[in-house]
């Protein structure tokens, strides 16, 4: 069925089509088969998001007040990990990595571009089935078919092509793409729960995002801990299997803790369901000693997975010399003066920061969005200072925060006894229309929003800009452009929304600026800068114009595309 132009291109579109030809644009002619599939990828979901929003009656559990966000969901990861792999190109060129390090990267491009593509199918298929259940509000003719058909079979073509030169890491092409293979169901089975389970707290894009890192971190997680086990049980000699890089201390812990907590959660709820099962039933017991043994039961098995179970599995992982945790209490003492001191002054910001906000919320008429920002400011007043002169510690320092997120989100989603209630009230006061009370995303998404940038520069980076990615973008541009732009704003880039020229116009202004004072702050510490400022024009331009048009949460893709431009 044939698309009118003005109807399939708008503001945001138009954006990520420029930030896809950018990036494209960059490739070196070994990465060909990659610039093919990302632009059949491309392709293939601006004509999903472009159906998709003619029926959004289908996707009821999506975000009110957002557009689908499909394409942007999409091809925020797969650019990301295209950019990196631009960079490692680089690199391997000049023999500062091995071959290892590069492959490993090419699979977790093929990875995530399976997660998004699986999805895309399957968001496919349900607007097919609608079509041939004659639904009188949507529509499918042949010609849809043939056309995601065939960007399907040229990708997958295009992806065994890709696949096969990689030989290095002892798997054959066919367990590769099983590898991927899985990837797309696992992407495809978690967003669908995702949608169900949290409906009506994320756009379709958006959860795009989330499904496809969460598979592609796990997934990491899963092949890494294979290989080692079969290492562990096999003679070495006979076991062909290799996957991944070396792996750091700090990048093992961190994702060692995601894992106990995600255990956690799975056997907590278990262990509630047998207990309310067996005494549940005693009508006798008063509800609050009910409180206090879930509660017990709660903290009890959080103890134990953190401190036994998630430990194990990293020394297992990683041959630690020591127990994980008095890994973690000696890194800090290795620099005591420097590392405590910092804490001391993260601890004494966030101490006030949040009570004056929090009175401010309470007792102000100031709209909840400018009070937001001033957590923007606050995450660069605590992370830009560490960032410079203490990076690893402040990158052990993102995943501690996160686990502490997480387990405050999961005693805020459950309710547990005493600190539940306390909270969810605390929490609410600085909510916005993007949050509900189901689920509470923005303080996630604006600690990850600063800390991917950061743990996707470890290891090679000729591009000195690339950690402060997120802080840019995020804690000095989007803030001033919000700030900027509800005093002064009067010319709004669309008639429907409420972003305006002039703050978008102030927040390139204030990153360029901020980047102007930082290269050369870089380079009395002893980085090499290799940055251009034609090509960081484009990138802070770009980041830019997608915060102005994209109705998704800017948190969590504007970091992420800032960063891929930067890289280039």
């Amino acid at each position: 069925m044939w698309i009118s132009p003005s109807k399939a291109m708008n503001g945001e579109r138009a954006v990520v089509l420029v930030f896809v030809f950018r990036i494209l644009s960059s490739l070196p002619f070994s990465l060909l088969p990659h610039a093919l599939s990302l632009s059949l990828l491309s392709l293939f979901s601006l004509f999903v998001e472009i159906r998709a929003d003619d029926s959004l009656f289908l996707f009821k559990t999506s975000r009110p007040g957002a557009s689908s966000g499909i394409m942007l969901g999409a091809i925020t990861l797969p650019t990301v990990m295209l950019s990196k792999l631009i960079q490692l190109s680089r690199a391997f060129s000049l023999q500062r990595i091995e071959l290892d390090e590069l492959e490993h990267m090419t699979m977790q491009f093929w990875a995530t571009s399976a997660c998004c593509c699986g999805v895309l199918i399957f968001l496919s298929i349900v607007m097919w089935c609608a079509a041939n259940n004659k639904n009188p509000h949507f529509s499918c003719s042949v010609w849809d078919a043939k056309f995601s058909l065939s960007c399907v079979i040229l990708y997958s073509v295009v992806c065994c092509i890709s696949l096969a030169t990689i030989s290095h890491t002892g798997f054959n092409t066919a367990l590769k793409l099983l590898w991927l293979l899985c990837h797309g169901f696992a992407a495809v089975k978690l967003i669908q729960h995702l949608l169900n389970t949290f409906p009506c707290c994320a756009s379709i894009g958006e959860a795009l995002l989330v499904t496809s890192g969460l598979v592609l971190y796990f997934g990491d997680m899963l092949a890494c801990t294979i290989s080692k086990v079969c290492r562990l049980l096999i003679s070495p000699e006979l076991v062909s299997i290799r996957y991944g890089i070396k792996r750091s201390e700090i990048g093992i812990i961190i994702q060692g803790v995601l894992l106990g907590l995600l255990i956690f959660s799975a056997v907590f709820k278990f262990v509630i369901c047998l207990w309310e099962y067996f005494w549940g039933a005693d009508k006798s017991e008063s509800r609050q000693n009910k409180e206090i043994g879930r509660s017990l039961i709660f903290f009890t098995s959080l103890g134990f997975i953190m401190i036994a179970v998630a430990p194990s599995w990293m020394m297992i992982v990683l041959d630690f010399d020591v127990h994980p945790l008095l890994w973690i209490f000696l890194f800090v003492f290795s620099e005591p003066l420097k590392r405590l001191s910092l804490c001391i002054y993260w601890l004494g910001l966030i101490f006030a920061s949040v009570l004056r906000f929090y009175n401010i919320s309470k007792n102000s008429k100031i709209e909840r969005i400018l009070l937001r920002k001033y957590y923007h400011l606050l995450a660069v007043l605590m992370f830009l200072p560490a960032l410079i002169y203490q990076p690893k510690f402040l990158d052990l320092a993102f995943g501690a925060a996160l686990a502490v997120f997480l387990v405050l989100e999961i005693i805020r989603v459950w309710r547990i006894w005493p600190l539940g209630k306390l909270v969810h009230q605390f929490m609410s006061a600085f909510t916005d229309h993007r949050d509900s009370d189901l689920l509470i995303v923005s303080h996630f998404s604006l600690l990850l929003g600063c800390a991917l940038p950061i743990w996707m520069s470890s290891g090679f980076n000729d591009r000195p800009l690339t950690p402060f990615a997120g802080i840019l973008s995020l804690g000095i541009g989007d803030t001033m452009a919000s700030m900027v732009g509800h005093k002064y704003g009067v010319l709004r880039w669309s008639k429907t929304g409420k972003k305006t020229i002039e703050g978008t116009a102030a927040g390139i202004t204030s990153v360029l600026a901020a980047c102007s004072v930082l290269l050369p702050l870089l380079a009395s510490t002893g980085y090499i800068l290799t940055q251009h400022w034609f090509p960081l024009l484009i990138a802070v331009t770009t980041s830019g114009l997608l915060e102005a048009y994209t109705a998704q949460l800017d948190n969590a893709f504007i970091p992420l595309v800032f960063y891929s431009l930067l890289c280039l």
